[in-house]
């Protein structure tokens, strides 16, 4: 089992989130915070097992939570529900095509703060909305939307350049001279 696809892909979780709590200068520019968990939840439904999507979802929606007003564990929820069905349906995704990613990645960053605030609604919490919460929302899509093409070729360069590659060896060699001779009876 290889085991650096999990470690690549829950350490760029823990940077993503410590990234996003630490770097203040997008949030002020745009006026919303760009999440970018959804985007790698949906590299990780099209990359890694099943585990390793839990495993992020749990985390990472930790993680978020732990930085974040939303009460502890409220995130998981919503990024298992996009990694779910996008790992189910991944062989009929292109998951090489960059307008794909975008796609995906905008749907998911669009999905996750909506299945959010609908849990912050369905319980005891009232979170602030009101029409700044709107133009919140188109930047996180957007945001995300954009970052996954981005967050996809880092990945698999990091990926490529530090994982292990399967070499596929034939039996043919270049080098190698056949000689064919008819036997004489």
């Amino acid at each position: 089992m290889n085991f650096f696809q999990p470690i690549l892909i829950l350490s760029a979780a823990y940077l993503v989130v410590f990234g996003e709590a630490t770097f203040a200068l997008p949030r002020q520019l745009l006026g919303a915070q760009i999440d970018l968990l959804p985007a790698l939840m949906v590299y990780a439904a099209l990359n890694a097992s099943l585990p390793v999507i839990v495993l992020l979802a749990v985390l990472g929606g930790l993680w978020f939570d732990t930085f974040s007003a939303n009460p502890l564990g409220v995130t998981i929820l919503p990024l298992f529900a996009i990694g779910f069905p996008i790992y189910l349906r991944r062989d009929l995704i292109l998951r090489e095509a960059p307008f794909a990613q975008f796609v995906l990645g905008a749907t998911a960053s669009a999905i996750a703060p909506a299945l959010t605030l609908l849990m912050l609604l369905s319980g005891s919490q009232e979170p602030l909305l009101g029409w700044g919460t709107i133009w919140q929302w188109i930047v996180m899509t957007a945001g995300g939307g954009l970052a996954a093409p981005v967050i996809f070729s880092l990945m698999s360069r990091c990926d490529r350049a530090l994982g292990y590659q399967p070499q596929t060896e034939t039996s043919f060699r270049a080098d190698r001279e056949i000689q064919r001779s008819r036997k004489k009876l």
